[in-house]
C-alpha cells in the first residue's frame, strides 16, 4: 500500500509539473507573439486597410433562440461595426418568445420569395426576410434545430460573402473588432483560413445601446475567477498554440472562417455538443489530408465581450457541457492521435488535449485521494508535500499572475488599479479551491457524456450593467 501511494503521489506531482512547464512555455511564446503583433499593428494603418477595395466581404452569422429581449439591440450593434462590406444574417431558430416579432418591428422586415438552397444540413426554413430600413440585414426563420450549429448552417446556406463570422446573440463586439480579426487574412489570404479573437467577460462593465462604455471588473468572486481563466486560456493558451499553428479551437463567440472551406468539410455538425471545437478539428483534418499549406490564427486584441455565468450552478453546467464537447470531439477524431499523417496536430496538439484536458479530472481526483490517504496513514512525506505546494500550486498561480500582468502591460483594459489588484489576489484562489471544484464539474460532465445525457442546461443571465 505504501509503495502504491508513493507511486500515485509522484505521478500526480510529475503530471502537475509537466502541465505547468507547458503553460510556462506557452506564456513565453505568447509574450513573444504579442510583442510581434504589436509591431505589426504599428505598421498597419487600419484606416488605410478599411478603404482598400481588396478587403473581403464578411457575413456576420447570429444564431438566436428566444432572444427577444436583446436581439434588436445586438443586431443594431453589429450593423454599426467599422468594416467596409459585410452582411448580418440573423437566424431565428424556432423561438417562442417573439424574437422574430422584435426584429420585424425594429427593422421593418418583409418576407421575400428568396430561394434558400440547402448545401449543408439544417432544419427546414420557414421564411426569409429582408429589411426595408437596412439592406445589409437578412433574417432567416427556421424550425428549431436544438443547436447553435444547426442555426449556423441555415445561415451558411444563405451567405454570399467570402468569409463568415459566427457571433453570439448576446455578445458585444468592439467597433473595430472585425477589421482587426480580418487583418491576418488580408495580409496572407492564401494561407490564413480562419482567425479567432479574444473573448472577455462583460460582467460588471457598463453597456449602453449595445456598445461598451466602460470596462470594470465584476464584484462577484465567481465572475472574477472566470476573468482570470479567460485571460490565461486566450492570452497564454490560444496565442501560444497558434504560434505553432496548433490551435484546436476558435471560440464560437467570435471567429472568422473561409466560407468555401467550411462548406467543404460539411459545415457545422448539427449534433456536435461543442460546434466550435468540432469545426476547427475537422478543418485541420481536411487540410492536412489534402496536404495544404495553411494557418489558423489567433489575434489577441479584437475583442468580443460576453456575459459569463454569475452563479455556481450555471458555471458548473457550462463546464460540464464543455467537458462533454471535448470528449465528443476527441473520441470522434481518435484516429488522428499519434498519426504522422496529421503532423503536429496529431503528434502534439491532440495528445495534449487527451492527457491534460480530457483525462485531467480523473488523474487529479485519484492523486488527491491518495495524498489524503497517505496523510491519514501518516506516510505522507513532508518534502513531497512542500514540493507539491511549490510546483503544483505556487508555480501554477504565478503563471496566472503572469497572464494578468501581460494583459495589463500590453492591453490595459482595466484602468482601475484596484481591479488589477483584485485579479492578482484572486489568482491565489484559482488553483485552490477553485481548481478542485472545476475538476468535479468536469468529472460530472464525463459521467454525463458516457451516460448519454446531452441535454442543454440553460445559464441564468443577469444582463448588462447600464450605469
Amino acid at each position: 500500500m505504501h509503495e502504491f501511494l508513493q507511486i500515485s503521489n509522484n505521478t500526480l506531482f510529475v503530471y502537475y509539473l509537466f502541465s505547468n512547464l507547458i503553460y510556462l512555455g506557452l506564456l513565453i511564446l505568447a509574450i513573444a507573439s504579442s510583442a510581434a503583433h504589436q509591431r505589426r499593428l504599428g505598421s498597419i494603418k487600419l484606416e488605410r486597410v478599411k478603404q482598400s477595395p481588396f478587403v473581403p466581404p464578411v457575413a456576420m452569422i447570429v444564431p438566436a433562440h428566444n432572444e427577444a429581449g436583446t436581439i434588436a439591440e445586438a443586431t443594431r450593434s453589429l450593423l454599426a461595426l467599422d468594416y467596409p462590406e459585410f452582411e448580418v444574417i440573423v437566424v431565428n431558430d424556432g423561438s417562442t418568445d417573439g424574437t422574430l416579432e422584435a426584429l420585424t418591428e425594429e427593422f421593418n422586415l418583409m418576407q421575400t420569395d428568396m430561394l434558400h438552397v440547402t448545401q449543408v444540413e439544417s432544419k427546414p426554413v420557414r421564411g426569409v426576410y429582408m429589411s426595408a430600413k437596412e439592406p445589409r440585414l437578412l433574417v432567416i426563420d427556421k424550425e428549431p434545430g436544438g443547436s447553435k450549429a444547426d442555426a449556423a448552417n441555415a445561415a451558411l446556406n444563405a451567405a454570399s460573402s467570402q468569409y463568415i463570422c459566427v457571433v453570439d446573440a448576446d455578445g458585444v463586439l468592439e467597433p473595430d473588432a472585425l477589421l482587426r480579426v480580418m487583418a491576418p487574412v488580408m495580409t496572407d489570404h492564401r494561407r490564413v483560413v480562419a482567425a479567432g479573437g479574444i473573448v472577455r467577460a462583460i460582467n460588471g462593465c457598463r453597456v449602453e445601446k449595445g456598445k461598451l462604455k466602460e470596462v470594470r471588473l465584476a464584484r462577484g468572486p465567481v465572475e472574477v475567477i472566470q476573468v482570470i481563466e479567460y485571460l490565461r486560456a486566450f492570452l497564454i493558451g490560444r496565442e501560444g498554440w497558434a504560434y505553432f499553428n496548433m490551435l484546436a479551437i476558435i471560440s464560437g463567440a467570435f471567429g472568422v472562417f473561409e466560407r468555401d472551406l467550411v462548406m467543404k468539410v460539411g459545415g457545422y455538425r448539427p449534433a456536435a455538443i461543442g460546434e466550435d471545437l468540432d469545426l476547427v478539428v475537422r478543418m485541420h483534418r481536411y487540410l492536412l489530408e489534402q496536404k495544404k499549406d495553411y494557418h489558423i490564427s489567433f489575434i489577441p486584441d479584437p475583442v468580443c465581450w460576453t456575459e459569463v455565468p454569475s452563479d455556481v450552478r450555471s458555471l458548473s453546467r457550462q463546464r460540464a457541457r464543455w467537458q462533454k464537447a471535448l470528449i465528443d470531439v476527441l473520441w470522434r477524431n481518435r484516429d488522428m492521435v499519434f498519426n504522422p499523417r496529421y503532423g503536429r496536430i496529431g503528434m502534439v496538439a491532440l495528445p495534449y488535449q487527451w492527457l491534460f484536458e480530457m483525462f485531467a479530472p480523473w488523474i487529479e481526483i485519484i492523486g488527491y485521494s491518495t495524498i489524503a490517504l497517505a496523510a491519514y496513514l501518516g506516510v505522507l512525506s513532508r518534502e513531497f508535500f512542500l514540493q507539491f505546494l511549490l510546483f503544483g500550486y505556487l508555480f501554477a498561480t504565478l503563471i496566472s499572475v503572469g497572464s494578468v500582468l501581460q494583459e495589463e502591460i500590453t492591453y490595459r483594459r482595466y484602468g482601475n488599479w484596484r481591479d488589477v489588484a483584485r485579479l492578482i489576489a484572486f489568482c491565489f484562489l484559482e488553483h485552490f479551491p477553485y481548481r478542485q471544484l472545476h475538476m468535479w464539474w468536469r468529472l460530472k460532465g464525463t459521467i454525463q457524456y458516457f451516460r448519454g445525457d446531452f441535454k442543454w442546461q440553460p445559464m441564468r443571465r443577469v444582463g448588462f450593467q447600464k450605469n
